[in-house]
């Protein structure tokens, strides 16, 4: 099977994208696998885009181990930007397995996504038990042997749990990010995030992504770690979110939705031979 598609990043966050519009066939899990594996095309995410009557596209969204992910905040603004240079429309609106999600295309690259109301309530995000989501009391260990204790759970499209930390160098993540990933608390596994204030517009991140491991970034973790943020009244309504290849900056507004704006890569047209 000898399929076109195209390579596109947010911030390093990277996807292989596959026009289904006019192209019908199905990706099987293992295929899905392949495709992720750096040792073959490489991803963190595989996205589908599919057809759709009454707005752009539908998109579906795949984690590198061949898990469905609900929500993925890069991929959403790497596709609106795809689709917006085919048809020229400054505004795009992409239907997802967490709902409708609109899109601007502010040009020069940047694009900025609506994701909507993060979800707090221990049954949305899903816990697997009533607990205060604002501190989940999970205790972390640095690599000195320092326990810190706390955690903010949000769903913003996917389960996250946030850690506020005074430097995230100080954790290994990669220890750290399955276990936490994998814990009881979440019957749909979570992503999880370091997270450390600057100060009142910024703050720093690292992100273990459900279904994808350690990544150079993540939408959905930048706005759940925003939201979180502000239930702790640690940063303003907008505010950056650093990784180490760049900033999102992420604005809550009257209604309480997120707003993510950021960069996009330019689009690689790629060959996929399965």
């Amino acid at each position: 099977m000898d399929i076109k598609a195209f390579k596109m990043d947010g911030l390093g966050n990277d996807f292989v994208i596959i026009d289904q519009r006019s192209q019908d066939f199905n990706l099987n899990k293992d295929q899905i696998i392949k495709v992720c594996d750096r040792n073959f095309i490489g991803c963190d995410q595989l996205i589908l885009i599919k057809k759709n009557k009454e707005i752009d596209a539908d998109v579906e969204f795949y984690n590198s181990d061949g898990s469905v992910s609900g929500a993925c905040g890069n991929g959403t603004r790497c596709v609106a930007d795809l689709l917006s240079k085919e048809s020229g429309k400054k505004e795009i609106t992409l239907l997802t397995a967490s709902g409708s999600l609109k899109s601007k295309i502010l040009g020069n690259n940047l694009v900025e996504t609506e994701i909507g109301v993060p979800k707090v309530n221990w049954q949305e995000i899903p816990l697997s038990k009533q607990l205060d989501s604002q501190d989940l009391k999970i205790e972390i260990v640095d690599r000195k042997n320092t326990k810190h204790t706390g955690g903010t759970a949000i769903n913003v499209g996917n389960p996250h749990i946030i850690f506020f930390v005074d430097n995230i160098e100080a954790f290994d993540l990669q220890s750290i990010g399955p276990k936490i990933e994998n814990h009881p608390l979440f019957p749909e596994k979570c992503n999880v995030t370091l997270a450390k204030v600057v100060n009142r517009n910024l703050i720093k991140v690292k992100v273990w992504e459900r279904g994808a491991g350690l990544t150079k970034a993540c939408g959905t973790a930048a706005c759940a770690t925003a939201a979180a943020a502000n239930i702790n009244n640690l940063v303003e309504k907008t505010t950056d979110i650093a990784f180490a290849l760049g900033n999102l900056t992420i604005s809550i507004d009257e209604r309480n939705s997120i707003h993510m704006k950021g960069p996009v890569s330019d689009i690689k047209n790629i060959d996929i031979k399965l």
